[in-house]
């Protein structure tokens, strides 16, 4: 009998660590820049009436034989107003063979956890190997696990926090001392979090950026990994062009990455982008070269990342024997 696995949320979150997601995603661009990948870029639905957008995320790995769609919404009114998340996905991975739908799963997890990966392995190619200085703008859900991420690929000494709201990055300065034993600050400014660190992330809503070149010291390393569609901007045009950047997809990050300001302004071209991590990763491409370079690692989000993480908490799964299971056809 066909039947579908079906996880949520809190299964999820027993079937895998920070550890083994950044350990997909490190796969997951890898197979992308090795061109083992069918991924179309994503699809949005604005539903500017209410504030919001639906995103479609489908990939095929061809040498995996993994398949699987993420659809995934940003709604920043919703915690306010609703009582929900900002953002919430569904994961569905099919079978190649059959295209029978193997498991339906909470996606918002993943998402959560693969985007601060991502940070993650930005910063174990990118950053200077010494760096213990960390500075964070943004304090919601995500913030947190860029920490997670962090911690797993940088001995951190010392985090800055810095958001709008002083309740959230004080909140959450003393959420990360009392989980994880680091030595966060909550700062009045963007730029008191930024100056004198060894590496950076941000993970807001800007449309605006919230950061300047000049507040930026020679070899940070920017996680760039708030804007997500396109005229969101964190960092201003200034600091790309004067950074070595890398980026996770062409096609999506000058749609709606980091770079999608200054592209659609005439700043930057593809030829301004060092490189793809994924080719970093591989060894295909250089890194940073000097303990002097400003790096930037614009990160969009692919659906690669989904779908290989995706998979690993599947397979852990039947291994344990989690979940429960329905048969869509009956």
């Amino acid at each position: 009998m066909y039947e579908t696995l079906l996880l949520k949320q809190s299964e999820i979150k027993e079937l895998i660590s920070m550890k083994e997601v950044i350990e997909s995603v490190e796969t997951a661009y890898s197979v992308h820049a090795d061109r083992k990948v069918q991924m179309p870029a994503k699809k949005y639905l604005f539903f500017k009436k209410y504030n919001g957008d639906l995103r479609i995320m489908p990939c095929f790995i061809r040498n995996m034989d993994e398949a699987g769609v993420k659809c995934v919404n940003v709604h920043p009114d919703n915690p306010l107003k609703h009582d929900l998340p900002t953002v919430m996905g569904v994961i569905e991975l099919f079978d190649p063979e059959t295209g029978f739908p193997l498991s339906v799963m909470d996606g918002t997890w993943i998402t959560n956890m693969r985007t601060g990966a991502a940070a993650g392995v930005g910063t174990k190619y990118l950053a200077k190997k010494d760096s213990t200085k960390l500075g964070i703008i943004g304090a919601g859900k995500q913030a947190f696990t860029q920490l997670m991420a962090l911690r797993e690929v940088m001995d951190i000494e010392s985090a800055k926090v810095f958001c709008r709201t002083c309740s959230s990055r004080e909140n959450f300065a003393k959420m990360a001392n009392e989980k994880f034993g680091l030595n966060v600050k909550a700062v009045a400014t963007a730029q008191e979090a930024v100056r004198d660190v060894d590496v950076i992330v941000t993970v807001t809503p800007a449309n605006k950026p919230i950061l300047k070149y000049e507040w930026i010291s020679p070899g940070t390393h920017i996680n760039a990994m708030g804007a997500d569609a396109p005229g969101k901007q964190e960092l201003e045009s200034n600091i790309l062009t004067k950074s070595r950047i890398f980026i996770d997809c062409w096609e999506q990050a000058r749609h709606s990455g980091e770079i999608n300001v200054p592209v659609e302004e005439g700043l930057l071209t593809r030829d301004n982008i060092d490189a793809k991590i994924g080719d970093v990763i591989t060894g295909k491409a250089k890194g940073r070269i000097s303990d002097e370079d400003i790096t930037v690692f614009d990160s969009t989000g692919l659906a690669v990342q989904d779908v290989v993480t995706a998979w690993k908490v599947y397979q852990k799964a039947l291994e344990r024997n989690i979940g429960s299971n329905i048969n869509f056809l009956d």
